[in-house]
């Protein structure tokens, strides 16, 4: 497989989609305690998270040159977007932005049923038939 250089991938959103995303992205508070600090901002978090989806490769091997932080910084600034609802915001936003502009490559597309819910009036699937008794001691049990 070959390997695929940063340079080589689109690596920054521009800044008039930035300035559309920014909105979504709550206002980071540290915590009065102290301890986590952001070390990068938000826009080279986002651009890190979408270089990571663009390319496949795992988090840790994330670069560094295109000042996107770590891989790890940028998976937990993704964790904390998803755990506020933000990531899902961001992402339709981008999606509907790039289909603005003809931009989607439908090539790479893909769907499966976790991202859609079934047609009205889909048949369900008929229930799980039991392999063994229910009733009586089974083997775990003391």
């Amino acid at each position: 497989m070959k390997a695929i250089s940063w340079r080589h991938v689109q690596t920054q959103i521009s800044n008039k989609l930035w300035a559309a995303l920014e909105l979504l992205i709550p206002v980071f508070a540290p915590s009065p305690k102290g301890g986590r600090r952001r070390t990068i901002d938000d826009r080279a978090a986002l651009n890190g998270i979408l270089y990571v989806l663009q390319t496949g490769i795992a988090w840790e091997y994330l670069p560094k040159e295109p000042g996107f932080g770590s891989g790890m910084t940028c998976w937990r600034r993704l964790r904390d977007w998803q755990a506020a609802s933000v990531w899902e915001q961001l992402h339709l936003a981008m999606l509907c932005r790039l289909r603005e502009h003809d931009q989607i490559d439908w090539e790479r597309a893909s769907l499966d049923a976790a991202s859609v819910s079934s047609p009205v009036g889909a048949r369900k699937p008929a229930p799980a038939r039991q392999t063994v008794a229910s009733s009586g001691r089974n083997d775990t049990s003391s």
